[in-house]
């Protein structure tokens, strides 16, 4: 199965950095999946949760606002957490 380089950021720590299968975030208009080979994008993420799939199974993640870059086959998502996240 391919995969892609996918990092997840807060402010506060790192909350993923990995290999991934896919990555399902909440971005402004909707929710959208990437997958790898992605095509270049920058969108800006709401409240909602990110779902990442990778070798483990399938990891959730609370956030608040934020957004994700993709380039090649590199995803760079920059997030502001719910507190409960940070814990």
């Amino acid at each position: 199965m391919n995969e892609f380089d996918l990092i997840i950021s807060s402010p506060v720590k790192k909350l993923f950095e990995g290999k991934a299968y896919s990555v399902s975030l909440p971005g402004k208009v909707g929710r959208f999946t990437i997958l790898p080979q992605h095509a270049p994008l920058l969108a800006i993420l709401h409240t909602g949760e990110i779902r990442v799939k990778d070798t483990s199974g399938e990891k959730i993640f609370t956030i608040e606002r934020g957004f994700v870059e993709t380039h090649g086959n590199k995803v760079s998502v920059f997030v502001r957490t719910k507190p409960a996240a940070l814990e």
